[in-house]
């Protein structure tokens, strides 16, 4: 991902069918994940990489799947799940079919809502952080040392936002004390509203995509963001000054994400499985590190990272709170959904 912040077709990536190589499996991913370190062994057995059709949001690509659009799999992320399961849209995998299942931590596979007595419905792949990201020369360390930053009026005008609802939200909630989703109660959901508001005050941009993000950096419009460490690794890649601080007071966010077997995909189902054992491999640990700085959940890939290679990528340990972003209530979800749209448009 080399200069990817200064790749124009960026922005048409998300909306072309993008990447087209085999046409007997059909990907859908984020833009990025195209990384052919990623499924090495795919390439060597069928001589081309998969084809890829992209999307920028969690929400965008389940909208679209719902609409009829058809292929193969899919790459949410852990809380989206369970909207994939009650629309219909998915279908159990048949782990037998995948050696290295054995071997994804088993912390990433803790919800009914991805393994239950009908089959695995979920297979983990990748996680990262969501936390502050800043330029250093221009943002004292300290002003970043609380999450209120981006209530600082200082910065108005300087500070980006991912066009996330599960990011924003994540964020809100670590502001304003809490940490653990899955229990909020109607008085946190609107101390969290509240603050959200208070920061859209300050936002210059709601960012799309870790190259949108990376670029409003470069050009020195943003100085402070609510960043995933890909976004941060795409600057470092390309020498521009940018801090990552995961260890504010409030704390900072993680995610996970993996992949979906789509019901009725128009590919091969063999490729499929080639695919996802080429996505698991322990070699794909390192190339998902270099690429786009995300853990992978295979601990036999994780042992061919160092600790320090970790820390630098921005998904080492921390001693600060952690809102995980873990399944929460659908209902919650879309509430906060709803609510963000309507903060975004300034009410």
């Amino acid at each position: 991902m080399k200069n990817a912040l200064l790749a124009t077709s960026a922005l048409i990536a998300l909306t072309l069918p993008a990447h087209a190589a085999d046409p007997d499996l059909l990907v859908f991913d984020w833009a990025g994940f195209e990384e052919p370190g990623l499924f090495t062994s795919y390439t060597e057995k069928h001589g081309d990489g998969p084809s890829y059709t992209f999307y920028g949001d969690d929400d965008e690509a389940y909208q679209k799947l719902a609409s009829g659009f058809k292929a193969d799999t899919a790459h949410p992320c852990s809380q989206m799940v369970s909207k994939y399961r009650d629309a219909g849209l998915i279908e159990p995998w048949d782990v037998t079919k995948i050696p290295e299942f054995a071997n994804i931590d088993p912390k990433f596979l803790k919800s009914p809502i991805f393994q239950d007595d009908t089959g695995v419905w979920f297979i983990p792949t990748d996680w990262g952080a969501t936390a502050v990201a800043y330029n250093p020369e221009e943002v004292p360390a300290e002003d970043v040392a609380s999450l209120n930053v981006f209530l600082n009026a200082d910065y108005e005008g300087r500070i980006s936002l991912p066009d996330s609802s599960d990011d924003v939200w994540a964020l809100a909630y670590l502001a304003t004390g809490v940490t653990d989703w899955t229990e909020v109660s109607q008085e946190q959901f609107d101390a969290a509203a509240a603050w959200l508001r208070e920061a859209h005050k300050n936002v210059q941009s709601y960012w799309a995509d870790p190259s949108e993000q990376a670029q409003t950096m470069a050009s020195g419009e943003v100085l402070i963001s609510w960043s995933w460490n890909d976004g941060v690794t795409y600057l470092r890649d390309d020498d521009y000054p940018v801090a990552f601080q995961r260890e504010a007071t409030e704390g900072s966010s993680t995610f996970f994400c993996g992949f979906v077997n789509l019901k009725d995909g128009p590919g091969s189902e063999e490729k499929l499985y080639d695919f996802i054992n080429a996505w698991l491999a322990p070699s794909s640990g390192p190339a998902l590190k270099d690429a786009i700085g995300y853990g992978h959940t295979n601990t036999k890939a994780m042992e061919l990272i160092s600790d320090e290679e970790l820390d630098v990528a921005g998904v080492g340990p921390i001693d600060a709170p952690i809102l995980a972003q873990t399944p929460n209530d659908p209902e919650l979800r879309e509430k906060q959904l709803a609510e963000f749209e309507k903060i975004k448009a300034g009410y």
